[in-house]
């Protein structure tokens, strides 16, 4: 047996129901809305779409979907790397668990119904916005609902245990032994983190940060239940140009888009961190040539050392 026919099957699998998908979605958002019954048509090839979608009205969308997408990433890594840390590090094992489970609480809760939820707790009227009144932090009710930021505080509480887990498996691999070799080196706590902890769990950051940015850059719920006018994002879009609409053309149109905006943030930031570490790298790099150097001097003085001794 050829040894990639044990791959065949997960080929089969992603081309049947992802790259098929996609590829459609392509080929509609180059045709056109042929009447008021119908959804498509793509007699007449067109980039007309393209420009529709990228109309100011539009446009705003996006960027608004691109500044929740960065901020909503950037704080679940903020809150979720000390969290992963502790659990990895100084949690003690046999609570590490029971600390995961807590993690994947929210995940056997329905998506919807927990996004329903901060709706309930945002709410003017909610317990919260009482609480804050009662405690004479603001002055009237809570004005959070229906605002990007009520958009931000949902996305952030849905995928923070997609950053998690990632992060509290690469900390955990790192293991102790390392860690301590390095304090007997001379390292502080600080320094050891930043200079053995952290890059060695660069893998967990990186499969982290993907799977919360790329998903919540689709998410439409959220927008939907908690962002109103105020918090549109681009899924809530593409969903009411297929559904409400029965424009699939322009729809397909905004979901390419999106896809390239995903894929051109993700290449700019792998850009940026790559120039950011880069004199880091450079600067711990090991040269075999000066290291050999180093040692053929190293081997002359002791044997001029011993000629002398002798």
């Amino acid at each position: 047996m050829p040894r990639f026919a044990l791959a065949v099957p997960a080929w089969a699998w992603l081309a049947i129901f992802f790259v098929a998908p996609v590829a459609m979605v392509v080929w509609f958002s180059f045709g056109y809305k042929p009447g008021i019954f119908g959804t498509h048509a793509n007699d007449v090839l067109s980039f007309d779409r393209y420009l529709e979608a990228l109309s100011p009205t539009f446009f705003a969308t996006f960027l608004n979907t691109l500044w929740i997408g960065l901020a909503g990433t950037a704080l679940c890594l903020v809150i979720g790397l000390p969290v992963a840390y502790w659990m990895a590090v100084k949690a003690p094992p046999s609570r590490r668990g029971l600390l995961i489970a807590l993690v994947m609480v929210p995940f056997w809760t329905n998506f919807l119904v927990r996004t329903i939820g901060w709706q309930v707790i945002l709410a003017p009227e909610g317990w919260l916005s009482t609480l804050l009144q009662g405690v004479g932090l603001t002055d009237g009710p809570l004005d959070i609902l229906y605002t990007r930021t009520a958009v931000l505080i949902g996305v952030v509480y849905n995928y923070l245990p997609l950053m998690i887990l990632p992060l509290y498996v690469a900390f955990d691999r790192v293991g102790n032994p390392l860690r301590e070799a390095s304090k007997d080196l001379g390292a502080g706590k600080w320094r050891t983190f930043a200079r053995v902890t952290l890059p060695l769990a660069r893998p967990g950051v990186i499969a982290g940060v993907l799977l919360v940015f790329i998903p919540l850059m689709g998410d439409y719920i959220t927008a939907t239940v908690l962002g109103g006018a105020r918090g549109n994002m681009v899924g809530q879009l593409v969903a009411s140009q297929f559904q409400t609409a029965q424009n699939w053309a322009l729809g397909s149109a905004m979901a390419v888009l999106l896809i390239l905006v995903i894929m051109v943030t993700v290449a700019l930031g792998a850009l940026v961190v790559w120039l950011v570490t880069l004199p880091f790298r450079s600067r711990n790099r090991l040269v075999l040539g000066d290291a050999a150097v180093a040692a053929s001097d190293a081997a002359v003085d002791d044997r001029e050392l011993q000629e002398v001794g002798s």
